[in-house]
């Protein structure tokens, strides 16, 4: 009677015990708490009982500790239960110990016992963590011929496992087979083919699941998003970005990071920014996520101050830090560079290959090559990104005999691959070092690279601007496949080497083989317009730059200025200029230079001040471009300004080029003396161009005292420069000094140089024709000869008396006559006459300086002909009119 009474207190005290034990179980905070439990379980005798050695297990899996799993097991053994087994299986499953959980499995069936529905979502999950496809399909069969095909986590479980193998036909057969389907199922499908880029597959299967009725849950949309940004979809993606709105899963973090990757994979980075800083949780992907993605956008200011705030909360990984230390690199930005550096350090980040590769690369960069040395010194190993960084970072320097050495020693240590060979042949176009151009070359097709286009394309680029044209053509007519950078690299050698023909001839070509231009290729082909003058193919690439979208590229527009400048149409410069949205320094720059060309100073200068008045703060160049244009209209007083105004307010010290500018400036307006005083006072040794400008202002003004002493400078400057040899000598010679101009010219001889021909071309009928001074085997020369000699005839009845002074020959006057009738822009200007319409404008190019006798001659020609000739020397353009110049006779 007793016991009967106490029975049902005895069974709830024992349920509230279990209730109470399994309670700590879930719920122990760590393994000291848990093995307390365990004690006392043990103590109690309960811990071979099914429910709690299970539940133990469960607990010791989930707080990491697989041993523990295994002795609690080991102490039920033999167990008969197949939840024991299932437990132990999930446990090691759970810990990645996939072998130890197959070995169970293999036991268990061992021992006889059946497995069940629970059973085989873990071994299944094994399967793939090992990767062991075999077993995997002998798991599946054993769950046919079980009967649990048709179970439904069985079956999500197979998906993710084919998934994960590639097999993703046999995913997708499992999935058709499945008589029921859950959330996880197609989630299972989705993700299978957005993990191995089947995008088309992935968003059909996801519109299928909304046909089906499935409301998509934050795993599925950030499965789905991928397959939006995959195929270039963006209006889907932001349609499911709607759709999380509509179902409130658009707060949760993990659908916020899919949006963020889609959004900067979009170049969106205005909607980034938006989900960015409306996020309510962000975790170390978020962060992650949205540094890599402003960093990939060159918005490298914006991700190093978003690593700085990420550290407050967040711990980085290696991928986000090396993001950083790239736009550390990229901005130069050496003190942030140091602290993510230093933060690495401090965190005992493991520093592996790709790490350190990006660390040199950043400290190269910034500059700082003794500290990226020793970081290459104390790498363990090394792969060819560590000694080619290493190797740009020195040739960035300009330390060409260290990037040597230091090619020499990776050749020791490991095989150079085509980037190195790249990089090398590259300090070869900066030194000039054809030698050595040609001996990588050899040892380029001894290892195979000189099948590379990129190893080729860098041979035309070095043979060119080496001097060898002719292996530059060579390399490139050999090739096989070229890419756009072969077609622009052998254009831009064309204009290097003044192949200019040839240059307009692979234009064509180009076209005629289908290839697109890019930018590069629009700024690789205007400088050939602007050196001919070629307006005609210059307006035919500026309707190129239309049609291909390009006219909003601030680059290619300030081309444009210049290229229209030089082609002598000012007026299409300016409305290049006026229909740019955007502009910058080099922009207001080509503006200022194309109205001091034309002899528009005060124009220049109007612009000069806009350009401050916007908030663009000038540069050396932009000084020396409005110093140039006073130069060139007699500014002197703006000039003198504007020079003491850069060092002044601008803190911009001058170089060579703006005391040179200085000189012209002064000497140009007849201040001879105060030119030369100004060079005696300049705070560096000046160079022949500064003796050269005053000296070419003493010949104009017949200032025998100081062209003497110029030209003693210049000739003790012992320059490679041929051009001011010859000034030196037409200057001796119009004092009459032929034992000088003897004596300069066998110097001349001696060093082996060589005087520029002058040269002019005409652009008539969509044909440059080019003419050179004494040339008489032209087409028509009969007839240009006969038509100067009638005009001759004509200007001499309106006063002109040839000025002899212009030639710097020790010859009679009769060949002095003969020499300058020669001159190249006299026989383009009677060429033009002839094939031309009367009363037509026609544009002269020069390559040298119009000499003062032709500049009288081109002015009396005008007003007999009734003709308008504009004139571009290599100072400037001179607009010849009824009888007078643009000039005002100031050039």
């Amino acid at each position: 009677m007793r016991s009967s009474k106490f029975h049902p207190f005895a069974q709830q005290f024992q349920e509230s015990l279990y209730f109470s034990i399994s309670k700590a179980l879930s719920y122990s905070p760590n393994i000291k708490q848990l093995h307390k439990i365990h004690s006392f379980l043990i103590t109690s005798g309960l811990h071979r009982t099914v429910f709690f050695s299970g539940k133990l297990i469960s607990r010791y899996a989930q707080l990491k500790d697989p041993h523990s799993c295994s002795l609690v097991f080991i102490s039920v053994s033999p167990a008969n239960s197949v939840y024991q087994w299932n437990t132990i299986i999930r446990a090691m499953t759970h810990n990645g110990l996939f072998v130890e959980a197959l070995d169970h499995y293999s036991k268990m069936k061992v021992m006889n016992i059946k497995p069940d529905t629970f059973t085989f979502p873990s071994v299944i999950n094994a399967c793939a963590g090992l990767g062991q496809f075999e077993t995997a399909k002998i798991v599946h069969e054993h769950v046919l011929d079980l009967g649990f095909g048709s179970d439904l986590y069985i079956g999500n479980a197979l998906i993710d496992m084919y998934a994960r193998f590639g097999e993703l036909e046999k995913a997708r057969q499992v999935f058709d087979e499945m008589p029921k389907r859950d959330v996880v199922s197609w989630n299972s499908l989705v993700s299978c083919y957005s993990a191995h880029e089947k995008w088309e597959d992935g968003l059909e299967t996801f519109y299928r699941s909304r046909a089906a009725g499935v409301t998509p849950d934050s795993f599925m949309v950030s499965s789905v998003l991928p397959t939006c940004c995959g195929l270039g979809v963006i209006m889907e993606g932001e349609m499911v970005h709607g759709l999380t709105v509509k179902l409130g899963i658009d707060v949760e973090t993990r659908v916020c990071n899919g949006l963020l990757s889609m959004y900067f994979k979009s170049d969106n980075l205005k909607e980034c920014e938006r989900v960015f800083s409306e996020m309510d949780v962000r975790d170390d992907i978020s962060w992650n996520t949205v540094i890599s993605g402003y960093s990939q956008a060159c918005r490298y200011q914006e991700s190093i101050k978003l690593f700085m705030e990420m550290l407050d909360e967040h711990i980085p990984d290696l991928l986000t830090v090396i993001s950083v230390l790239r736009a550390c690199g990229h901005i130069r930005d050496l003190k942030s560079g140091r602290f993510v550096h230093k933060y690495m350090i401090v965190n005992g980040y493991e520093c592996d290959i790709k790490a350190s590769n990006i660390l040199i690369d950043m400290y190269s960069k910034c500059c700082y090559l003794r500290t990226a040395r020793e970081i290459f010194n104390k790498m363990e190993s090394r792969d060819s990104t560590s000694w080619n960084t290493l190797i740009n970072g020195i040739i960035k320097a300009s330390q060409y005999e260290e990037a040597l050495e230091t090619f020499r020693a990776m050749k020791m240590e490991i095989k150079p691959d085509l980037l190195t060979y790249v990089a090398i042949l590259s300090m070869c176009t900066q030194l000039k070092n054809l030698k050595l151009a040609k001996e990588l070359h050899c040892e380029a097709i001894k290892t195979g690279f000189n099948h590379s286009v990129m190893v080729r394309n860098a041979l035309i680029d070095v043979y060119a601007k080496c001097g060898n044209m002719e292996d530059a053509i060579n390399q490139f007519e050999s090739m096989i496949d070229r890419d756009i950078v072969s077609w622009n690299t052998i254009i831009s050698a064309c204009s290097h080497s003044e192949e200019y023909s040839l240059g307009f001839r692979m234009i064509s070509q180009m076209r005629i083989e289908g290839i697109l231009p890019n930018t590069t290729t629009i700024l690789c082909v205007l400088p050939l317009c602007s050196i001919l003058g070629a307006k005609r193919q210059g307006k035919e690439i500026h309707g190129c730059v239309l049609k291909s979208g390009f006219e909003s590229n601030v680059p290619i527009s300030n081309a444009l200025i210049e290229m229209y400048s030089k082609c002598g149409n000012l007026g299409n410069s300016l409305s290049v200029f006026e229909h740019m949205k955007i502009r910058d320094v080099v922009t207001w720059t080509a503006l200022i230079y194309a109205y001091g060309i034309y002899g528009h100073g005060m124009m220049a200068i109007t612009s000069f001040e806009d350009m401050k008045a916007t908030g663009i703060i000038p540069d050396q160049i932009a000084f020396l471009a409005v110093i140039f244009a006073c130069s060139h209209s007699g500014l002197v007083e703006k000039g003198r300004f504007y020079f003491t105004q850069m060092k002044k307010d601008y803190n911009i010290d001058p170089n060579i080029e703006h005391y040179a500018c200085v000189v012209d400036l002064l000497s140009r307006s007849g201040k001879l003396a105060e030119a030369e005083k100004f060079i005696l006072s300049m705070p560096t040794k000046p160079d022949v161009s500064i003796w050269g400008s005053l000296l070419s202002a003493c010949r104009a003004s017949g200032h025998t005292e100081i062209a003497e002493r110029a030209s003693k400078h210049i000739i003790k400057l012992n320059s490679e420069n041929t051009g001011y040899y010859i000034l030196v000598s037409n200057v001796y010679a119009s004092l009459g000094k032929w034992d000088q101009v003897r004596m300069v010219r066998k110097s001349i001889k001696a060093k082996g140089l060589k005087k520029d021909a002058g040269k002019s071309w005409v652009d008539i009928d969509k044909r440059i024709y080019a003419f050179s001074s004494g040339d008489k085997f032209f087409e028509q020369y009969e007839e240009v000869k006969k038509l100067l000699e009638a005009l001759y005839d004509l200007i001499a009845k309106e006063g002109y008396v040839a000025n002899l002074r212009s030639v710097f020959h020790d010859v009679n006057e009769d060949e002095k006559r003969d020499i300058l009738c020669g001159h190249s822009e006299r026989l383009a200007i009677a060429f033009g006459l002839l094939n031309t319409k009367p009363g037509t404008p026609l544009q002269i190019m020069k390559n040298l300086r119009v000499c003062e006798d032709c500049h009288t001659v081109t002015k009396y020609i005008s007003k007999i002909v009734q003709r308008e000739f504009l004139v571009r020397d290599a100072n400037r353009f001179h607009l010849f009119k009824n009888g007078s110049c643009s000039c005002g006779d100031y050039w």
